[in-house]
């Protein structure tokens, strides 16, 4: 998966919720998806219309009511269902307000080594400095990344590194993001 690709699929609050839960073999329905992951319904639907959209989930034919359709995962949505499974197993619970955020798990996968801001920002093209700044505050805050100013460079320079869950995220996201090819 493209570090874009896992961008835009971490883009909506409750993807990865939604994946997981129909991985673990709950039925492809609104009304039960919804009682399972606590979502809203406005927000519920914005993610499962951003799955089907991004090819992970499919309406179920010959099953359903039209208006209340049933969905499966596709073969892609499967290998992608496994990948949030794994990765809402590593959070157990903790930091799941911090999870449904943008760029909660795009910075921690960036960080398989300690990086200085510029270079997590070249590994995610399409974060602002401003998101990035955020994300890393609120991670840091969750003790998910540690910062450390390195005092021998001049300027001195803050270096982040992913510990405890951030550091659990990372490693479940080695082979499954293109930039963590390069550890």
């Amino acid at each position: 998966m493209s570090t874009t690709e896992f961008v835009i699929l971490t883009s909506r609050a409750w993807a990865l919720p939604i994946l997981s839960q129909m991985r673990k073999g709950i039925a492809g329905r609104q009304a039960l998806l919804l009682l399972v992951t606590g979502a809203n319904r406005g927000a519920f639907v914005q993610s499962l219309n951003h799955l089907i959209a991004m090819g992970y989930l499919e309406r179920n034919p010959g099953h359903g009511h039209p208006l209340r359709p049933e969905f499966r995962l596709t073969k892609q949505g499967v290998e992608v269902a496994t990948l949030a499974e794994k990765i809402l197993a590593v959070a157990k619970g903790e930091g799941q307000d911090l999870l449904r955020r943008s760029w909660t798990l795009p910075v921690p996968a960036s960080l398989y080594k300690p990086s200085v801001f510029g270079e997590v920002k070249g590994k995610l093209p399409t974060i602002s400095d401003r998101a990035l700044s955020q994300s890393l505050k609120s991670l840091e805050d969750q003790m998910w990344l540690t910062r450390r100013i390195e005092q021998v460079s001049r300027p001195p320079r803050s270096m982040y590194s992913s510990t405890n869950t951030g550091w659990a995220i990372s490693e479940a996201l080695t082979d499954a993001i293109s930039f963590a090819q390069h550890r």
